[in-house]
């Protein structure tokens, strides 16, 4: 669905597998039962893979291209989508933001919105 379970925003040159973890060590905290996370293949590697398996049992399944130029990887598109929808927002199209706690908040404050935008559509069809 492309709904947002944790956000952890870091500096640009944190490293990408221990901000993965960060992240996973957030979500693992709201959603407990998560059974498969899909990655690109920046978190690739069998130390990454050992880290969440012990932070919440989950399986990485590292989502990989197979062949050289563009390519619909399965999985990806939910991601960029969601990257789409918070273009819409100005606060989100640039980072405006000086500290990473006002990024998070905007980006939970826009996923929100989301939700209830749903929620009221739905709603509206079953009433």
């Amino acid at each position: 669905m492309g709904l947002v379970l944790a956000v952890v925003v870091t500096e640009a040159n944190f490293p990408e597998r221990l901000g993965g973890a960060a992240v996973v060590m957030e979500a693992a905290e709201v959603a407990v039962d998560l059974v498969v996370i899909w990655v690109d293949q920046g978190f690739s590697g069998e130390n990454f893979q050992r880290v969440i398996q012990q932070l919440c049992n989950a399986k990485v399944d590292v989502i990989c291209r197979t062949q050289p130029g563009f390519q619909v990887l399965p999985k990806r598109w939910i991601v960029e989508r969601t990257f789409a929808w918070w273009n819409q927002y100005r606060r989100l199209s640039k980072d405006y933001e000086l500290l990473p706690e006002v990024s998070e908040s905007m980006i939970y404050t826009v996923m929100i919105r989301l939700m209830l935008k749903r929620l009221a559509k739905s709603s509206s069809i079953t009433s």
